[in-house]
């Protein structure tokens, strides 16, 4: 007997929005990463991308906990020597609040080219609107 394994057309993708209001960053960005991969679904097979697509909004809002605003630093590197640009939670959320979410979900996902196509499917804003509606997402509550 042959073991079933379906192909990621026959996945069938679905959009999901989250509301980040109040919720706590970890907690946002781990239930997106699952929807992101396809870990929700009784079809997942790792090495298949059957993830779904997700949409967070009001990113801004999103609560980090302990002190983490004021001690959590955020690195890039330039590429150049003496590149490395550090800044704090607090300055990040300023200039740009869905960096927050959005790099806590990238590293929750796998650094492959799968990978990379998954994080393609976030889509985070920092206020309420969002332009898909016309996707019809589902509303997903943080536990």
């Amino acid at each position: 007997m042959r073991t079933f394994i379906p192909s990621a057309k026959s996945a069938g993708s679905q959009w999901h929005v989250i509301d980040a209001n109040g919720q706590v960053l970890g907690r946002v960005s781990t239930l997106a990463a699952k929807l992101l991969q396809g870990k929700h679904k009784a079809t997942y097979i790792p090495f298949i991308d059957m993830g779904d697509h997700v949409v967070v909004i009001n990113a801004a809002q999103v609560k980090l906990t302990g002190r983490k605003e004021d001690q959590k630093i955020y690195r890039r590197h330039s590429g150049f020597e003496g590149g490395l640009r550090e800044e704090r939670a607090v300055v990040v959320r300023k200039r740009q609040p869905i960096r927050l979410v959005e790099e806590a979900v990238r590293g929750m996902l796998p650094k492959t080219k799968m990978g990379d196509a998954m994080y393609r499917k976030l889509k985070v804003y920092a206020g309420a609107d969002h332009p898909h509606t016309a996707q019809q997402p589902k509303k997903i509550e943080v536990a």
